[in-house]
């Protein structure tokens, strides 16, 4: 099968697999080439395939969308990081949250701010 990884603003990665585990939101499946054609939401979770060469790969993957189609597996999805093992994936994760609280605050700050800017505004218009 060959596996093509999507994100919003690049291909994550192109690669071909003999088998894939994924977590859609009715719980974990396994596709394998003779599968036939099969669309899911996925759920937050690990993904895992097998390369053809052996060995598993595992990534940890937000919400999105996988359509198998023939010998294609498409998956698209906001965001998803790999790591070689669990313990690697886990911290991967909790660094990029770690990050995205950071921005989320800045974000809130800003909006509180330009909320503040607006009301004192109107109060000077009376």
């Amino acid at each position: 099968m060959l596996l093509k990884i999507l994100l919003p603003a690049e291909v994550l990665m192109v690669e071909e697999v003999k088998k894939i585990v994924a977590e859609a939101e009715n719980g974990s499946f396994c596709l394998m080439p003779n599968h036939i054609d099969f669309v899911a939401t996925l759920a937050p979770g690990i993904f895992q395939y097998e390369k053809m060469t052996g060995g598993q790969e595992l990534l940890a993957m937000d919400v999105g969308t996988l359509v198998k189609k023939g010998a294609d597996v498409l998956v698209s999805t906001r965001n998803a990081v790999k790591a070689p093992d669990l313990g690697k994936l886990k911290e991967v994760v909790v660094r990029q949250y770690d990050i995205l609280d950071e921005r989320e605050k800045m974000v809130r700050s800003a909006a509180a701010k330009l909320e503040a800017s607006l009301i004192r505004r109107f109060v000077e218009l009376k």
